[in-house]
């Protein structure tokens, strides 16, 4: 399957929407806590376990988007999107037959192992091809596209939790509201593999040059470098902090004010996470077109700095204001959606276009490492502190205040990133060197 390239005449703004329809489908898996509490007691489950598919999800995405990073741009946007409508509705099917069945490690594998790989492929796949037809305005297009994925909870949501109210919460109904997951998603992805184009020259946007400007670095060098890894650390430290909260977002709520005389109902609680991934989406297309803007090292100081502070006040006030726990939770996982749709542009301006979107991949084994490192924090500490008899907002002070720490570690980080040196730059073309030789004497 060879790239489509776009006709003369193709508008650029043809292509967010055709990414929106895979992002808004993969980011399904931002409504997974959804399913946690009908999981664990049709089945008999611990919060921890009720976690795993989501786990390996996260794992499987980063892992598949660093294997198949250089694949997708060899072979373009719409055979990477191919790959993650089968897989990603492929693992919902598994998942249905595992519930249908009773055995969890099919729903584990299905969901987590291949609807993982869906999620990583279907990820990466539109991010290069927009950073092409939008050269002038990375952040904002990338920002577009992505909050796609922050987006996706906010109707999987309650549409998830209608399904299993009108289903049941038993395993033939969990089995039944995956079935139909599986089969929607494959229908509206299809939409995006038939939409996207590709652009003709590198920077289709008028006004600009058709050669490549300012550093481009491959991929293969660029995971040589410390800024590679100053940003694997920021983006691993912003995710695990968001992950944490909307992994187990549902549970969280309904436990902070469990003991109050206003407690969380479950369809609050699941309003709750629409919320969240309201947040998590604005945060995507609003910090992201912001960095255009302030640029992308100060806007990680807010992600990460800013992030830190809401951790604090949840932890000291949360239980006992809804609002404060509330807004906090919104604005922190609006700096999460953010962290995820301003890479990419924090990556062209260190690595160029080049290779980003094999780049972006790599980066995104970041993600893989939050994805088990922030719910293990806070289902594995909640479960311990709920053993000790602790309960309501007790279960999770300790998790918050290790949160607060690993943001103070971004942002360490992101204060060490400096421009590549150029030693690892790719070649000047030989036609632009040898213009500069020939230029050199008549300047001197």
């Amino acid at each position: 399957m060879s790239p489509p390239v776009a006709p003369p005449g193709w508008s650029r703004w043809l292509v967010p929407p055709a990414a929106l329809s895979v992002h808004l489908s993969i980011g399904q898996a931002y409504a997974w806590s959804v399913f946690k509490p009908p999981l664990e007691s049709a089945l008999g489950l611990s919060g921890t376990q009720s976690a795993l598919p989501f786990q390996l999800g996260i794992v499987m995405l980063g892992l598949s988007a660093a294997f198949g990073g250089t694949l997708v741009e060899r072979r373009g946007p719409r055979w990477a999107m191919t790959v993650a409508l089968v897989c990603f509705s492929s693992g919902f099917l598994l998942s249905a037959l595992g519930a249908a069945t009773e055995q969890y490690w099919l729903i584990v594998f299905g969901y987590g192992f291949v609807g993982g790989i869906g999620l990583g492929i279907g990820y990466i796949s539109p991010v290069s091809t927009l950073i092409k037809w939008f050269p002038d305005r990375p952040g904002m297009a990338t920002g577009i596209a992505i909050m796609g994925f922050g987006g996706g909870a906010l109707i999987a949501s309650p549409w998830s939790a209608q399904m299993l109210e009108s289903f049941g919460g038993d395993s033939t109904g969990i089995a039944l509201a995956f079935l139909v997951h599986g089969l929607s998603y494959a229908v509206f992805m299809t939409l995006g593999v038939l939409l996207v184009r590709v652009p003709r020259t590198p920077k289709p946007a008028e006004g600009t040059p058709n050669a490549p400007t300012g550093p481009q670095v491959s991929a293969r060098t660029a995971v040589r470098t410390p800024q590679f890894w100053c940003l694997w650390v920021v983006l691993c430290m912003n995710v695990t902090a968001g992950i944490g909260i909307l992994e187990k977002a549902a549970p969280m709520i309904t436990d902070f004010f469990a003991d109050t005389s206003t407690p969380v109902s479950v369809s609050a609680a699941a309003g709750f996470v629409a919320l969240l991934s309201a947040a998590n989406m604005a945060g995507r297309i609003g910090w992201s077109s912001t960095s255009d803007l302030i640029g992308r090292k100060n806007i990680y100081r807010v992600y990460l700095g800013v992030g830190a502070v809401m951790y604090a006040l949840i932890a000291l006030f949360g239980d006992s204001s809804k609002p404060l726990f509330i807004l906090c939770a919104l604005v922190i996982l609006s700096f999460y959606g953010g962290g995820f749709a301003t890479v990419p542009a924090y990556l062209k301006d260190l690595f160029g276009t080049y290779q980003v979107g094999a780049i972006h991949g790599r980066l995104l084994t970041a993600w893989s490492t939050a994805g088990v490192l922030g719910p293990l924090i806070v289902n594995w500490i909640a479960d311990r502190q709920e053993e000790a008899g602790r309960h309501g907002s007790a279960l999770y002070g300790l998790s918050f205040v290790i949160m607060i720490g690993l943001l103070v570690v971004g942002f360490v980080a992101n204060e060490l990133v400096r421009p590549v040196h150029v030693r690892h730059h790719i070649p000047a073309p030989r036609e632009e060197t040898a213009d500069v030789h020939r230029q050199q004497p008549e300047s001197a």
